[in-house]
């Protein structure tokens, strides 16, 4: 018995030692964020973009936007999409072997007409039926082809895309009009860029008409709200802080952007991936920093691009457990990048931060609670470690994701309404009592599915952004 009570005891300071780790780092990530934000602001806040495209030499933008079964939504996106603000872009909307009535829809609204099309490339997908263009829209082209998933629709569309950027977008996103000219940018700014990522925030609660998002709101819906707090600290203040040492490791599929000559060179989108946008990342940072140490992938703060989120627990369960298991196949496919000091601080510090806290982390948390209510049932905790170990996972975790408002507040201030700040920082507070520890359980659920071969995620079906609204 005094041996288990041993291992007990050892494990509860490893994982004390954890959450206070986790916890130095979002510190640090925050405090790093917020004044690489500040900076952000002040060089663009005054800054004419539509002039400064006009003047140097932009690159045209390709739009590909892969459609799955968006018969309902499909035909207000492609309008919304065809207004954003940029001086030359294409889009290519790519009907993946909807089973309803998307590509009809897409025909009759848009005039399109089947065109003869050789490809430009060869990155391998499934079969392409028909591409079509639209009489009336000059830059609108619909590709149609036999399903094969987001990655294989993308690849399809890269195929066909006929501009030196591709950007990547969900087709039932919302895009800020200026979006395209924000996350083009950095390409014109360095020519060592080869991947920009743009800031995701929930559209759950905003008024959107005909595809444009008209007011910004809260969800009432407590999982999604829970979500925006958790998208304030993963995108805003996480991958801002990561962006400093050039570790990005993942871009979010739902608004990317590329030089598609990176991507057609390390073979577009792999197939079959759980997370393919994580994936394509990795692989690029392996690929093109061997050639060139030089080669950034960035992220920017600025450019939103608003989504729908799950409101239902089974739905939010898929998706959790779905990029749990995205996360392990990428770190395990990608393996030799971990403590490789040919990759900088990429190799050395972000990889080593995905293995710990994102593929171990939901294991360590899980056992962590168990083992340490086994210790208090069995009288062996002192009031004192009892103390800091809640401390450092309850109060902690609420002084952060409080943090992490008021440094939204402090910068782009996207909730300028006091009742959206109050139910902001008590829904920073609520979180952390059974919300945060459910997802932890879901991604540990995802960790065991992945070792036993459960790679599939099953359907994520959406109510639909303007169908909130009505």
């Amino acid at each position: 018995m005094s041996e288990f009570i041993k291992i007990l005891m050892i494990f509860n300071y490893i994982v004390l030692f954890y959450f206070l780790s986790l916890i130095t780092i979002y510190i640090i990530l925050n405090l790093v964020s917020f004044f690489r934000i500040l900076k952000y602001k002040n060089k663009i806040e005054f800054a004419d973009l539509e002039r400064i495209f006009r003047l140097k030499n932009y690159k045209p933008i390709s739009v590909i936007v892969p459609a799955f079964n968006e018969g309902n939504n499909i035909v207000e996106n492609v309008k919304s999409l065809l207004q954003l603000i940029y001086p030359q872009f294409q889009l290519v909307v790519v009907n993946d072997g909807s089973k309803d009535d998307t590509l009809q829809k897409l025909i009759e609204n848009f005039s399109l007409k089947q065109i003869l099309f050789s490809d430009l490339y060869k990155i391998k997908s499934q079969p392409i039926r028909a591409v079509y263009k639209s009489k009336e829209i000059s830059n609108l082209i619909v590709v149609d082809k036999v399903n094969g998933g987001k990655a294989d629709a993308i690849n399809a569309g890269i195929n066909v895309a006929k501009y030196p950027l591709i950007t990547v977008i969900d087709a039932d996103s919302i895009l800020e009009r200026d979006c395209l000219l924000k996350i083009a940018q950095p390409f014109i700014e360095n020519e060592n860029v080869v991947a920009v990522g743009g800031t995701i925030r929930i559209a759950n609660g905003c008024e959107v008409k005909k595809g444009h998002l008209i007011n910004v709101g809260l969800p009432k819906n407590w999982l999604a709200r829970f979500q925006v707090v958790e998208y304030l600290r993963a995108f805003l203040f996480g991958r801002t802080g990561f962006d400093t040492i050039n570790g990005i490791l993942i871009i979010s599929g739902a608004f990317s952007c590329f030089k598609r000559d990176a991507v057609v060179e390390i073979g577009g989108y792999k197939q079959g991936s759980i997370g393919e946008d994580m994936e394509i990342v990795m692989r690029l940072h392996k690929y093109f920093r061997l050639k060139n140490p030089a080669t950034k992938i960035t992220f920017i703060p600025d450019p939103i691009c608003w989504t729908e989120a799950p409101e239902s627990l089974k739905i939010l369960m898929r998706q959790r457990t779905r990029w749990q298991k995205g996360t392990i196949e990428c770190l395990l496919l990608h393996k030799d990048l971990l403590f490789n000091h040919n990759y900088g601080l990429m190799g050395m510090i972000a990889v080593p931060y995905y293995l710990i806290y994102e593929f171990l982390g939901p294991v360590i948390e899980l056992i962590g609670y168990i083992f340490f209510f086994i210790s208090l049932m069995l009288g062996i905790l002192s009031v004192e470690f009892t103390i800091a170990f809640l401390s450092a996972a309850i109060l902690y975790g609420i002084m952060l994701s409080i943090l992490s408002v008021i440094l939204e507040e402090l910068s782009f201030r996207k909730y300028p309404e006091i009742k959206h700040l109050l139910i902001l920082f008590l829904t920073a507070v609520v979180e952390n009592f059974g919300y945060r520890q459910l997802t932890a359980w879901w991604r540990f659920k995802g960790t065991v599915e992945f070792f036993l071969g459960k790679r599939s995620w099953g359907s994520m079906e959406k109510k639909g952004i303007s169908s909130q609204n009505k």
